[in-house]
């Protein structure tokens, strides 16, 4: 049987972590192991417990999810962070993205989206919220030039596939089953895509999938 994976909570309202711990409890492959009422504390926890994955507000008192995010992952880099906030704004999302967090969920959609985001960020994917994504395609597009439709050039329509799917937040053994390669396979339509389109990192990812309008669901 696989081990269930152990949950940290971080928030500043009791309420809200019963709340979740509810949640997470009710699902068969998960439960909470520890929670906290600040970032201080929920990086003190986190480095005692160990656990898998810590959902981390956004807005806490004396170090803000931010600043906790990036002091957990220098001292603690193999644990997941995924961010519980009512903020939907796209930067927020980038900062959080480059701080070391593998997801975002809105508390708007929490109790729906909340049990997936968490199974994806173990599996080694990154999460977005989808109530994100439109916001996210506009922000970009306001912000950056449009770009010459050459990458079908470039890209194999394998690597395409590959770097859509990583946009998408999966990881490399689930796109691996999804197209039925081996995982060494994916990890080389990987590198090779990000190498011929300057990509560095999954916020860069995400960015490019956003220009191509790959995010938004048909």
């Amino acid at each position: 049987m696989k081990q269930k994976s152990r949950i940290l909570l971080a928030d500043d309202h009791a309420v809200l972590r019963r709340g979740l711990e509810f949640l997470i409890n009710s699902q068969s492959d998960m439960e909470v192991i520890g929670e906290a009422s600040d970032g201080i504390e929920a990086c003190q926890k986190a480095r005692e417990l160990q656990p898998d994955v810590v959902v981390m507000d956004l807005s806490m008192p004396n170090m803000d999810g931010y600043q906790a995010t990036r002091a957990l992952k220098d001292v603690c880099p193999h644990i997941k962070i995924l961010v519980l906030t009512v903020f939907e704004d796209s930067d927020s999302f980038r900062s959080l993205l480059k701080s070391g967090a593998s997801g975002y969920v809105l508390k708007s959609t929490v109790a729906e989206e909340l049990p997936q985001a968490i199974r994806r960020i173990v599996d080694g994917g990154v999460y977005l919220d989808p109530a994100l994504v439109g916001r996210l395609v506009e922000s970009t597009v306001r912000k950056t030039p449009s770009r010459s439709g050459t990458e079908g050039e470039v890209l194999s329509d394998r690597e395409m596939e590959v770097l859509r799917l990583l946009a998408w937040g999966h990881s490399n053994a689930e796109i691996a089953e999804r197209l039925h390669l081996s995982v060494r396979t994916v990890e080389t339509y990987k590198t090779r895509s990000m190498e011929k389109l300057g990509l560095h990192n999954r916020v860069d990812i995400v960015r490019y999938a956003v220009q191509r309008g790959w995010l938004q669901k048909s």
